[in-house]
């Protein structure tokens, strides 16, 4: 049995400046979508197009600028209206109180997703190229917030049994030990997805099929974690046992399923 670390969240005290480690472990996922996204030049089909159509590092910076602010609007958002819905509508100025924490990964991906929209408008391309393009380098940006989230010590895992050598003591959780999920999902949603997912899109695929592989793999390795992660206080289990991160996961699942038959029967290459 393990004891979590106490790790200050403040990384550097600059005068009344603080940078936090969550911060640095965003800025980290957005430098690993930098890299990631300069290689994903190089795969097909993006590397063969020319003209209008062809693929340049300028948009890879744009769309990294537009992905921010749609991982923080609709993260923001997002956790607001799945997680705690009734507070926020009684108390709505602190909708922009981010510094109190609170934000869901489903809602940065809608956000992502209306970002990817409009950049796909305003670039003349098929949304779903753009989509197939993103796919491969996000996973480790959720992998970076992960570490965000076991450095901070929150999020932990559901109570195991004493016997579990990696049980860990979480500070605020009680005495009885818990699953480091933050660690399993890094492991899971974060290294797994990226591996398996940079594998696939290396080689061409019908158009929106990465895309139906991220929803895919997302979905089924977070329904998967959440099993050992602790449901929200103010929620616990809802319907048929299920976490609302697991709620969430379904029509993720469903999504995938549904854009991975379309791309196969109907998809261009």
């Amino acid at each position: 049995m393990l004891l979590h670390p106490a790790i200050n969240p403040i990384a550097l005290q600059i005068g009344p400046l603080s940078v936090h480690w969550y911060g640095l472990t965003y800025l980290a996922a957005f430098g690993l979508f930098m890299l990631l996204g300069t290689l994903r030049l190089r795969h097909q089909p993006f590397v063969a197009m020319q003209g209008t159509t062809a693929w340049q590092q300028k948009d890879v910076e744009d769309i990294l600028f537009m992905g921010v602010l749609g991982v923080v609007l609709g993260g923001r958002i997002g956790y607001c209206l799945f997680y705690k819905p009734l507070y926020y509508a009684t108390h709505p100025m602190d909708i922009f109180a981010v510094w109190q924490g609170g934000m869901s990964f489903h809602g940065g991906m809608l956000g992502v997703i209306i970002a990817m929209v409009w950049f796909a408008h305003l670039r003349r391309r098929h949304w779903l190229y753009v989509a197939d393009f993103v796919a491969p380098c996000v996973p480790t940006g959720l992998a970076a917030g992960r570490v965000g989230n076991f450095i901070n010590g929150e999020l932990w895992g559901r109570v195991c049994s004493p016997d579990l050598p990696w049980g860990m003591v979480f500070r605020g959780a009680g005495d009885m030990p818990r699953h480091p999920s933050q660690i399993y999902q890094f492991l899971l949603e974060g290294l797994l997805l990226f591996v398996l997912l940079w594998l696939f899109a290396r080689r061409p695929r019908p158009t929106g099929l990465v895309s139906a592989a991220f929803l895919l793999g997302y979905g089924v390795l977070r329904f998967t974690a959440e099993f050992f992660r602790e449901p929200d206080a103010h929620l616990g289990l809802l319907g048929l046992g299920m976490s609302m991160g697991q709620w969430l996961c379904v029509p993720m699942i469903l999504g995938g399923m549904g854009l991975g038959w379309w791309a196969v029967r109907c998809g261009a290459k």
